[in-house]
């Protein structure tokens, strides 16, 4: 068994706003470096041997200030990565909403498919394949639908109610974890930032 914190990366300027997915140059903003601060402080006796971040700039930061708290280096893992929206990658969320595919992909997410790009349950699989290899206690440095991802699996809900779950930017959830379960122990922990 592991327990996982997950944690989505903290704020960037765009956020709210712009579909960033997997864009670069997308980096942590002013308020996201003080929310990278308060994860780091509330995170440096949590006991985690290992810090994993997905390749993002913006999770790359938040685990850097996580990992320098906890005194270990930060390992990229690909599974963490944000889920590849193919076309929609970088149009704004007031753009996209008259788009009958995005609201397919936002009232089905079970079986929807960003066009040119990955489903949520393709992203869930290579995130669960992760934790499975898992031992001790860990960080994940990630983004909100793949933690959704992850939260709803341990949960036993179907990706369609991935909108039941708060995870906001700066946020910290925990779980316990083992091959083929697992359970909640905390979900969106803000800690408080100077």
């Amino acid at each position: 068994m592991s327990r996982i914190y997950l944690v989505r990366h903290a704020s960037h300027d765009r956020v709210r706003t712009i579909l960033c997915g997997r864009m670069p140059g997308i980096v942590l903003g002013a308020a996201g470096l003080k929310e990278a601060a308060a994860l780091a402080e509330r995170l440096r006796d949590s006991g985690a041997t290992l810090v994993l971040s997905s390749p993002r700039e913006r999770a790359l930061a938040t685990a850097d200030a996580i990992a320098g708290a906890l005194g270990q280096a930060i390992a990229v893992a690909q599974e963490l990565d944000e889920i590849a929206f193919g076309d929609w990658t970088g149009r704004s969320f007031a753009e996209l909403a008259d788009d009958p595919l995005w609201r397919f992909w936002n009232t089905s997410r079970a079986i929807a498919r960003a066009p040119g790009g990955e489903s949520m349950a393709e992203a869930q699989g290579r995130v669960l394949g992760l934790l499975e290899r898992l031992k001790g206690t860990c960080v994940l440095v990630s983004h909100c639908d793949v933690i959704r991802a992850v939260l709803l699996k341990v949960l036993g809900l179907s990706l369609d109610a991935y909108d039941r779950l708060a995870v906001d930017p700066g946020s910290l959830s925990l779980i316990e974890y083992w091959p083929g379960g697992g359970r909640l122990l905390g979900l969106n922990e803000r800690p408080a930032t100077a």
